[in-house]
């Protein structure tokens, strides 16, 4: 047996009692002991570690008796007793304990033991019995302080950080017991509900601060008098604001709603192109031009671009598309088959401005314009894809002509005439308008006679198309929109035929080829060589296309709005 176990059997015996100064000694010798360390002045102090009898490195564990545990590393020449594991029976566990215990344990065993805490989770061991296992295979062990420290209920209270979240009730439900516990505390008054004016009844700033009050609406009699007098000026004024913006919202309650319509897409549109003389009166202007030059022209613009202009030849012919477009907006609010005018001038750009106010003066849906400053705007037809251009020139009309385009001069009536508001009528002449020139060659080469046998014998072929074919197509295939509405009688387009032509004799050829054409006229007057004129009073359209200036001039001296279209052979012996 080690003499290391003797002395702890020594220690052991029953009987063997030391004394408190005596332990005190042993104590304070085994730490004079360990104070042995290999050192010289001026080096550095290396612990050497504490080994048993098998060569076993032992590890020092904290102590769980001191509330602040000691980390100096065991010393080489610690007593023994206190590193060695006392070999035990393995069916003795109680022995064990017995044996293992140190004399000061014996000392205390009289007194009564000491009460564990019930929150410490492990039972604390003596600090003199240590197991001694390798180093490799012993996990770190961490301080276990008394119940009560901090760093104890932070270690091990809370062993699943995510368990609370379980326990936990759902967010809005807090929220709604927190916001009914803020409204039942004592001197917490709550929200204030104002009643909810519906939108219909509209009231004014006057009756609304009346009718919720204020901090200011205080007793007049207790207001110092400065305060009172700026107080009743103040209510004055507001009186005054009010019967202001009740005159205001009357006079816009009056005014009939100017919601504009949007222009329809071009590729859609039937594209009438109309010079600013063609639209308005501008003969006086155009006198200025001619006798003193551009410059005063402008000038003179400019100084009257606030003058309302007067309508022109082709303003009441605008005015019957505009109707025509709002009647098939009415039945079809999406269409897109409808008249877009465009005011196509070689006008400057500063003339504009007097335009744009006489256009929006008569209530004009005219969107684009096209300011060429001195140039032909007769390059620009093609590219605003235009169906018809009207215009008071005869020679850019004689160009667009050329270019393949519908074109007429306009010509305004000699005297004045009552129009229908409610319904475009247009009224079209056969040759060399609708139709080609084909049949004039031979009534004015080989006589009335020879024309006469000419269209009997081709009776059943279809006359060649003229310029304005494309035109009476596109009011046709406007009016076969009101047709499927079941608009026939009411429909707002009215076309005309007025021609020279016999119908017994040529007249059949003629409205076989309006047939072939697929198109309809509403209305066909064969005057075989009488006067124009008369007739057209009894139409009243808005305009008359015709090929021959004496029909023109016929017509014009009846107050008829009437179009020259330079077309045809017609043109030579003009």
């Amino acid at each position: 047996m080690s003499q290391t176990s003797l002395k702890t059997k020594k220690k052991n015996e029953p009987g063997m009692r030391y004394s408190k100064e005596s332990l005190d000694a042993e104590k304070r010798k085994d730490s004079d002991k360990s104070g042995a360390r290999l050192s010289t002045q001026g080096s550095q102090e290396i612990p050497v570690p504490n080994t048993d009898s098998r060569g076993y490195v032992v590890r020092n564990q904290w102590s769980r008796t001191s509330r602040s545990p000691s980390t100096r590393a065991p010393s080489v020449d610690e007593n023994r007793s206190r590193n060695t594991v006392v070999k035990q029976a393995p069916n003795s566990s109680a022995n064990s304990r017995t044996s293992s215990a140190s004399a000061s344990q014996h000392e205390t065993s009289t007194s009564p033991p000491p009460q564990v805490s019930e929150k410490s989770p492990v039972q604390q061991p003596s600090p003199q019995t240590r197991t001694i296992t390798p180093l490799d295979s012993q996990p770190p062990t961490p301080p276990e302080t008394e119940p009560d420290s901090r760093r104890t209920s932070k270690m091990y209270t809370a062993t699943d950080p995510w368990a609370h979240r379980d326990n936990r009730e759902p967010r809005d439900l807090q929220l709604r017991e927190y916001a009914h516990s803020c409204d039942s505390r004592e001197g917490i008054p709550k929200t204030r509900e104002y009643p909810r004016t519906p939108p219909t009844e509209w009231k004014s700033y006057v009756q609304r601060r009346l009718q919720y009050g204020s901090s200011v609406d205080m007793d007049p009699d207790c207001l110092p008098d400065g305060q009172h007098h700026r107080q009743k000026q103040q209510i004055e004024e507001d009186e005054v604001d009010e019967a202001y913006w009740s005159s205001v919202s009357m006079l816009y309650e009056k005014i009939p709603s100017c919601t504009r319509p949007r222009p329809p897409k071009p590729k859609h549109a039937i594209t009438i192109a109309v010079s600013s003389r063609a639209l308005f009166n501008m003969v006086d202007d155009r006198k200025i031009y001619e006798e003193e030059g551009l410059e005063k022209y402008m000038e003179y613009q400019l100084t009257n671009e606030n003058v309302i202009l007067t309508p022109g030849p082709a303003f009441r012919f605008v005015k019957a598309l505009q109707h025509v477009n709002s009647r098939l907006r009415d039945l079809y609010p999406d269409e897109q088959d409808l008249f877009d005018i465009v005011l196509m001038t070689n006008n400057h750009a500063q003339v504009g401005v007097r335009l744009i106010n006489s256009v929006n003066h008569y209530g004009l849906l005219i969107d684009r314009f096209c300011l060429t400053g001195g140039k032909s705007p007769i390059g620009y037809l093609k590219a605003y894809l235009t169906n018809l251009y009207l215009s008071a020139d005869s020679e850019k009309v004689q160009e667009a002509i050329k270019e393949g385009i519908a074109s007429a001069t306009m010509f305004a009536g000699a005297k004045d005439m009552a129009y229908c508001d409610t319904q475009l009528r247009v009224a079209f002449d056969g040759d060399a308008v609708l139709f080609s020139d084909e049949s004039e060659h031979i009534a004015k080469d080989h006589g009335l006679d020879k024309f006469f046998q000419h269209e009997t014998l081709f009776e059943n072929k279809p006359l060649a198309q003229g310029p304005l074919k494309g035109f009476l197509e596109d009011l046709g295939k406007l009016q076969k929109k009101f047709y499927a509405k079941d608009e026939r009688l009411l429909c707002p387009i009215r076309t005309y035929l007025v021609t020279a032509r016999s119908a017994a004799s040529s007249g059949a050829r003629v409205l076989k080829t309006l047939r072939r054409w697929g198109l309809e006229i509403d209305e066909a007057l064969f005057l075989a060589g009488a006067p124009k004129g008369p007739i057209l009073v009894k139409i009243r359209p808005h305009i008359f296309f015709d090929d021959q200036m004496f029909h023109i001039e016929a017509a014009q001296k009846f107050g008829t709005i009437t179009a020259h279209v330079p077309y045809g052979i017609a043109q030579k012996r003009n």
